[in-house]
């Protein structure tokens, strides 16, 4: 073979090759990522997320704020987001958005968990609520997350049936589970009827007790075949709350009396992530029980940096961001190393939720504040430069306490010595 054969024999090769690594590279792009391949992996890690910032929800976020939201939510590697109702422009706004920026970057990626709101007959009105029958706005909201499914089938790879709506302290709307088990199951009927892409999972997202793993009140045969029906478990766990409704895990053990400050909290919030974890594996014996064996993740979970209540200064001390930044680190840790998908709660502040009442923890869920300021819990990404040139509402993306962890901790305040008798 003379030289210019060669020549052309290697250009031929080269050619085949750079061609074969294409195809193979357009062949994984075209792959569909389910549901079943985000949940439960430390790649897809995940977020609950509610863009408003005004005091009421009738001022929508714009697609632009979102947006602005969504590019610091990928900085910060996110790439699962959980929603609460499709009723608000919010949730539209938000496929939108990324679908907007999925066309500007083929390389982005977020993936939505859609909630579907339920509530029970008379919910949020002045008539009694009649826990059995439910509201005709449910059907709605079904047929609009439906809608949106098949609209976004790329983007949306979950429908939550509910929001704590079986819970019964949520005695202002909660349902009983029959209610949630018909719309389980008429969803699961529209994927084996190719009306809704058959990969995509149904579940309800609830507190852990809802799910079995509390008191035997929950343990009723709707609730069993409704574990049965869902794709996954999706539970909730908030020890924060139990800092005062059931504080045996809070508080300065009496050997620990002679340890730093900062020693007694960390042991606290050890304790707090093994309560929250003592739950989910309630959960888990409960599905043993039934004899079922499918994925459950945390579908909430989160710990307020304020409160003028219950969990501030004036009740349990277990509200600010240095022992919201242990909680979050803790969790997640435990989650990735489990294999367990957790929604954090929250991305951002939201003070719509408690209006009247500025320093309600509720308010105060979020990683970043109204402000942009990232808290505690984000410091360190700041300082590696993961939000440079990022804006939320214009404003860069800076640490509260203008950085100074000494300003910081004097709002921390260390639980009371704990009654172990």
């Amino acid at each position: 073979m003379n030289k210019l054969s060669k020549l052309v024999s290697l250009l031929i090769k080269i050619t085949l090759l750079f061609s074969c690594s294409s195809q193979h590279m357009n062949s994984k792009k075209s792959v569909e990522i389910t549901a079943k391949d985000i949940l439960g992996n430390a790649n897809y890690q995940a977020i609950c997320y509610g863009g408003f910032r005004e005091k009421t929800r009738d001022i929508e976020p714009t697609i632009s704020q979102i947006t602005e939201d969504l590019k610091i939510l990928s900085a910060m590697n996110i790439k699962v987001l959980r929603t609460y109702n499709v009723h608000n422009k919010e949730v539209s706004n938000l496929l939108k958005a990324i679908r907007e920026l999925k066309k500007q970057d083929s390389n982005f990626e977020m993936y939505v968990m859609l909630g579907a709101w339920i509530d029970c007959k008379n919910a949020w009105t002045a008539l009694p609520p009649i826990h059995n029958i439910e509201s005709e706005r449910n059907a709605v909201e079904i047929a609009e997350a439906v809608r949106l499914a098949n609209e976004y089938p790329d983007i949306i790879k979950v429908i939550a049936v509910g929001n704590e709506a079986m819970v019964k302290w949520a005695t202002s709307y909660y349902v009983e589970p029959a209610i949630i088990l018909k719309w389980v199951n008429h969803l699961q009927n529209l994927k084996k009827e190719n009306k809704l892409s058959s990969t995509i999972w149904i579940t309800s997202s609830d507190n852990f007790a809802s799910w079995g793993g509390g008191g035997n009140e929950y343990h009723v045969d709707d609730l069993n075949q409704l574990i049965k029906a869902v794709d996954y478990v999706s539970m909730h766990t908030y020890p924060m709350h139990d800092t005062h409704y059931n504080p045996k895990f809070w508080g300065v053990l009496p050997h620990e009396k002679q340890l730093s400050e900062r020693v007694k909290i960390d042991s606290a919030m050890s304790r707090a992530r093994d309560y929250a974890i003592v739950q989910y594996k309630g959960v888990v014996n409960y599905l043993k029980s039934l004899g079922v064996d499918k994925p459950i993740h945390i579908g909430e979970t989160g710990w307020s940096t304020l409160s003028a209540e219950l969990y501030g200064d004036l009740g349990s001390k277990a509200t600010d961001e240095y022992k919201s930044a242990v909680y979050y680190n803790l969790m997640k840790d435990w989650a990735n190393k489990e294999g367990i998908s957790l929604f954090y709660f929250e991305a951002f502040d939201e003070q719509w939720k408690d209006s009247t009442n500025p320093q309600g923890s509720e308010n105060h869920f979020g990683l970043i504040n109204l402000q942009g300021q990232a808290k505690y819990a984000l410091w360190k990404m700041v300082d590696q430069g993961i939000f440079k040139d990022l804006t939320r509402d214009g404003k860069p993306i800076t640490k509260t306490y203008n950085g100074n962890e000494e300003a910081l901790w004097k709002d921390v305040k260390t639980p009371s010595l704990l009654n172990t008798n």
